[in-house]
C-alpha cells in the first residue's frame, strides 16, 4: 500500500478543504494510505490539533513525510507551510505532485521553477482526478 503525504493550506486558508477531502478519499478509495487525511477535514478541531504544540504537529507531520512514499500537494491557496513541505520532501527525493487551479492564479516561481516537481495544472475537477489517478497508476 502506497503511503501518501497529502499537504494543502491549513492556515493560509481553508477555502479548499472540502476539495481536499474529495483528493483524500480519491486516493484512499484507490488503495492508498494518506498519512495526513485531517488536512481534508472541514474542521482540524476535529483533528486533535487544538491541543498539540506548534513543535508537536512540526514532529509529527516531519515523521509523516519521512515515511511516505510519494506527496501530492493542491497548491491553489498559497501556503508557507506547504511550501516548507516540498522542499523538505524535495530534499528527502520523495516525488512530489503538485496540484494547481489555472482559472485562479498561477502557481509560486519556487515551485514551478523547481524541476524535480511535477506539476499538474488544471481547469476543470474532471482534469485533476484524471491526472490523480495516472498518478496512482505509476
Amino acid at each position: 500500500m502506497r503511503k501518501v503525504y497529502f499537504a494543502g493550506s491549513i492556515r493560509g486558508g481553508r477555502q479548499d478543504a472540502a476539495l481536499y477531502g474529495e483528493m483524500i478519499a480519491f486516493l484512499e478509495a484507490r488503495g492508498c494510505r494518506v498519512l495526513t487525511e485531517h488536512v481534508g477535514l472541514e474542521s482540524l478541531q476535529e483533528a486533535g490539533e487544538r491541543t498539540m504544540t506548534e513543535e508537536e504537529i512540526f514532529d509529527r507531520d516531519m515523521a509523516w513525510l519521512c515515511d511516505s512514499d510519494l506527496v501530492v500537494a493542491e497548491c491553489t491557496t498559497p501556503s508557507h507551510g506547504v511550501g516548507y513541505e516540498l522542499a523538505r520532501a524535495r530534499d528527502m527525493a520523495k516525488p512530489v505532485h503538485i496540484f494547481y487551479d489555472l482559472t485562479r492564479g498561477r502557481l509560486s516561481a519556487m515551485l514551478a521553477g523547481d524541476r524535480s516537481f511535477i506539476l499538474h495544472p488544471y481547469t476543470s475537477r474532471r482534469e485533476l482526478f484524471e491526472a490523480l489517478d495516472r498518478i496512482i497508476a505509476q
